[in-house]
């Protein structure tokens, strides 16, 4: 008997360790996302809180969602029955101060009172530099909403998606037969020389000024793939430029990918980049 009942706790004890398991991942955490209400914090750039405003009330559809100040977010971040989205100032390791402008979204929590940076990250993406913003963002603003929402329901179906984050598409670009790529002039680096565009700009691949791209985006032209990158006004030691590849028309993303600025590598698209890509 006593042995029956040593077998029968050993084989409960790996049950109870996967649950407990399952309990801890991210994927269990956000999975009553589209059923809790997302607070959309507004007041932290007033020239682009209306846009913003515009843009999430045309085209959130996962989860409801209301408007809040910086004020109603103090006062209920500590709450787990609530989902936030906002803009965040994003400052890495190794910078002196912040140099981009970040679109967040967050779970409320406990943990909240320790700061944001303690909340559950559900995802985040770069949208401009917070010195000098382009005027990109705006093009570019209703993609990022869909990829964003893309990817929380990504993440509440797979624990991959929520750990890998956005670096996960960059394997799509391998399905982009028949579709042309344009890449903005200002989202190349000093790498990619006229020798270097010989070798890989052909087959749909090309380069166009920004306001040309933009209005790809804006006209949500079909199959076309156009390039957005986010980079500090002013590369610093610890920053880093952030790299996309957007579908136009569906607003799926195939490329993002990241590098550290230093002086021997600036911001954009590098070679290595434009090798993956036109090789792919």
């Amino acid at each position: 008997m006593k042995k029956f009942l040593l077998l029968a706790v050993a084989a409960v004890i790996p049950v109870l360790m996967s649950a407990q398991a399952q309990i801890n991942t991210k994927k269990v955490k956000i999975e009553d996302f589209t059923e809790k209400t997302l607070k959309v914090v507004l007041g932290g750039n007033l020239f682009f809180d209306q846009v913003f405003k515009d843009e999430v009330q045309n085209r959130w559809r996962i989860s409801p969602f209301e408007f809040c100040s910086p004020q109603e977010f103090e006062e209920l971040k500590t709450d787990s029955d609530y989902y936030f989205l906002l803009l965040v100032k994003g400052q890495f390791r190794k910078e002196m101060e912040p140099g981009l402008s970040m679109i967040t979204v967050v779970k409320g929590g406990e943990n909240a009172s320790k700061g944001l940076n303690r909340m559950l990250d559900v995802v985040t993406v770069p949208i401009m530099s917070l010195k000098d913003p382009s005027g990109r963002e705006f093009a570019f603003l209703p993609a990022i909403l869909d990829i964003l929402q893309e990817h929380i329901l990504l993440s509440m179906e797979k624990d991959v998606a929520g750990y890998s984050g956005l670096e996960l598409y960059t394997a799509k670009i391998g399905k982009t037969d028949g579709k042309k790529i344009l890449f903005a002039e200002e989202d190349l680096s000093d790498e990619i020389t006229d020798k270097v565009r010989k070798v890989y700009f052909k087959n749909g691949i090309g380069a166009a000024p920004a306001d040309s791209v933009d209005r790809v985006m804006s006209d949500n032209t079909p199959d076309t793939i156009v390039s957005f990158t986010v980079t500090p006004a002013d590369s610093r030691k610890g920053s880093f430029c952030y790299k996309m590849l957007i579908d136009a028309q569906t607003h799926e993303l195939y490329y993002y990918r990241k590098h550290r600025l230093n002086s021997h590598t600036g911001s954009g698209f590098l070679l290595e980049d434009i090798h993956r890509i036109a090789t792919r």
